[in-house]
């Protein structure tokens, strides 16, 4: 069965170049020319993964990107033009995934769109609950199964990046992962994202746990090097 893409942005030959692109890929592509209408149709009509255009009239991709997480938890991927370092950092602490500078290759964001929709499968493909899928550190338990996080008990809604790097730190407490490591973990080998990426998920995940438990401090930095997560 065909993936299903949303695609929403402003410029209609944006929207028509691009979905022509996705389609010869053989995604089923649902295209939105503004956000309030996005709002509409996603929440009637959930897609497999979104790309918004950060820049948009009425209902810009960051007020549209914080309304969809009320609800969903779908890969989303912003464009940005290549001036927007402090929308597209502001994204990314809201849930995005992950961002793509115009003027961008189809084909870059192709492999992106695939590469998030294959991390999602693969963290979504068993339902069984097998044991080896579980990590439990202390207050944490991770569910790769069910893609499901809870701290103390308490449920931590996590994009599927998040969860990524969550585990990716959690396997191997106390040993340090630096940021190339994290972004194989979280992106896979083959996609490249910049630094300031993966240190914005990180501060999304720590304020994410922290709403639970104001204590939380496993996920440590050590500033010129990467990241861990705490022993004990």
């Amino acid at each position: 069965m065909a993936h299903t893409v949303a695609l929403v942005d402003d410029d209609r030959n944006i929207l028509a170049s691009v979905s022509m692109a996705l389609e010869a890929e053989g995604f089923d592509v649902r295209t939105y020319s503004d956000g309030g209408e996005a709002l509409r149709g996603l929440t009637q009509r959930p897609t497999d993964l979104a790309v918004l255009d950060i820049k948009m009239p009425r209902m810009d991709g960051i007020e549209l990107l914080q309304r969809l997480r009320q609800t969903s938890h779908m890969p989303v991927i912003f464009l940005t033009s290549k001036d927007d370092e402090v929308d597209e950092l502001m994204g990314l602490r809201l849930g995005a995934d992950d961002y793509i500078k115009k003027p961008f290759s189809q084909r870059l964001l192709i492999e992106r769109i695939r590469a998030l929709l294959r991390r999602e499968s693969l963290s979504r493909e068993k339902e069984g609950g097998d044991p080896g899928q579980m990590i439990v550190r202390g207050a944490l338990a991770l569910d790769a199964a069910r893609h499901a996080c809870t701290w103390k008990g308490q449920t931590i809604d996590l994009t599927v990046t998040e969860f990524l790097l969550v585990k990716a730190l959690a396997q191997r407490p106390g040993h340090v992962k630096n940021r190339d490591q994290l972004m194989d973990a979280a992106y896979g080998e083959h996609v490249y994202v910049d630094d300031r990426t993966i240190d914005s998920h990180i501060k999304r995940l720590r304020k994410k746990f922290k709403a639970v438990d104001e204590e939380f401090a496993q996920i440590e930095t050590l500033y010129g090097v990467g990241y861990r997560y705490r022993e004990g």
